[in-house]
């Protein structure tokens, strides 16, 4: 029996630091932040055909979130900063980003969506500076809980509000203006709070609930994308959890990854035509290739430096970039549809490399974790979420979304590691 007493399988966890005011009035606002940056307000507010009137309110409403980044900045600056510098590659990412402004076609746009999407990276450092892997992973579970539950009530209560009537009748779109973003949300929020329940297993049940429901309405959105994408999340779920058993399961796993993504490369170069038949897809992806190409045709003016950050798609002239596009691809297209073709052409060959080299960075980092850090699973389904979606949608450093939010804390979290934040608590 004494020896029993000892034995550390038999030992209880030390119980969780309890909940100050202090701490749930942080992670509060982390959640605020986030709500605001999921856009999931302008459709309810502002209509499906938000004009340029408009523009200003929105702008404003923004503000919010910019103040609560601000407000966890000042809790702790000098965790922020080392954190930030632990990803240079950001550092250099956002430089360029203020820098396009010298060569942009409407610098004074630029400027102002450079204050914006410096507010929004700032979100982001700080959820990584002051959250620990099971709390980020809590905030953002959270966030998308409430999304996904006023998502699930919309429709029910105000079907012509929640429920698409007329390009897609019957699908569902939530608070959101088209059924996608639904189902790309949702996919999303199903691998966060997946993670959130691996590394809460004392919450396991509730956060399971949540991304189930979250199943629900990636199904009831009727978009076949989103829904690979949402099996692709619980693939990388399940990947992290057989990683971590031991390192026999580990070697055998990772080959076995391994073959598989050569597989899927296979497919996509050989059997393109496969794919979109499942999918329900043209071979043009819905226009978006058409867009791609009016968009490497403009390309080709500006390589080196683009138009300017986040201004191409609002410069309404004759002889603009946007009208060149609209002609050759036949319709005004809102954004690239491709995060990487977005840089390019707002920041050149520059603004893409140093995306490129971000992106690289972090996925070696998350690739470390695998086996060093309980952190990969938050991190490894949500990078294979978001690199599915960077291929169609513009959801890299752009400003006031809480995906590219999301990311740049995964990121910078992957380099700033639990024991930091565990020194700074005591």
């Amino acid at each position: 029996m004494t020896g029993l007493a000892y034995a550390p399988s038999l030992a209880r966890p030390a119980p969780a630091p309890p909940l100050t005011a202090w701490r749930l009035l942080l992670a509060g606002a982390s959640v605020f932040l986030l709500l605001v940056y999921s856009q999931a307000w302008v459709f309810p507010l502002m209509g499906p055909q938000a004009d340029v009137s408009q523009g200003g309110l929105i702008r404003a409403l923004y503000l919010p979130a910019y103040a609560v980044g601000f407000l966890l900045l000042t809790v702790s600056p000098g965790a922020a900063f080392q954190a930030l510098l632990r990803q240079p590659f950001l550092v250099a990412l956002m430089l360029l980003v203020a820098a396009s402004t010298l060569w942009s076609i409407a610098p004074d746009q630029t400027l102002r969506r450079v204050f914006a999407a410096y507010c929004s990276a700032l979100g982001g450092v700080v959820l990584a500076s002051r959250l620990k892997w099971s709390e980020l992973a809590e905030a953002a579970g959270t966030a998308f809980a409430i999304l996904a539950v006023i998502s699930l009530l919309v429709p029910l209560a105000l079907p012509s509000v929640g429920i698409m009537q007329e390009i897609f009748p019957g699908a569902w779109r939530g608070v959101w203006s088209e059924k996608n973003a639904l189902g790309g949300n949702m996919a999303l929020g199903f691998a966060i709070m997946g993670a959130a329940a691996m590394l809460n297993p004392q919450r396991r049940f509730m956060w399971w609930g949540f991304a189930g429901l979250a199943l629900l309405l990636t199904l009831m959105s009727t978009s076949k994308t989103s829904l690979v994408a949402l099996i692709l999340g619980l693939g990388g779920l399940v990947f992290v959890a057989i990683v971590r058993r031991g390192p026999a399961t580990r070697v055998a796993v990772l080959w076995l990854a391994i073959v598989a993504a050569g597989m899927g490369l296979g497919v996509v170069l050989f059997a393109a035509d496969v794919i979109f038949d499942i999918l329900g897809k043209d071979a043009t992806l819905t226009g978006r290739t058409e867009i791609w190409a009016a968009a490497m045709t403009q390309i080709q003016s500006r390589p080196w430096t683009g138009f300017g950050f986040g201004v191409v798609w609002d410069d309404l002239g004759p002889w603009a970039p946007l009208a060149q596009m609209t002609r050759d691809a036949g319709f005004t297209p809102q954004h690239a549809h491709n995060s990487w073709i977005e840089q390019w052409l707002g920041m050149g060959i520059l603004g893409l490399a140093a995306f490129a080299l971000l992106y690289a960075q972090t996925l070696i980092l998350a690739g470390v974790a695998l086996f060093r850090d309980k952190g990969a699973y938050l991190a490894a389904p949500f990078l294979i979420v978001y690199s599915l979606m960077t291929i169609t949608e513009s959801i890299a450093v752009t400003y006031n979304d809480f995906r590219w939010v999301l990311f740049l804390a995964i990121a910078v979290k992957l380099a700033w590691p639990d024991r930091e934040i565990e020194a700074r608590r005591g």
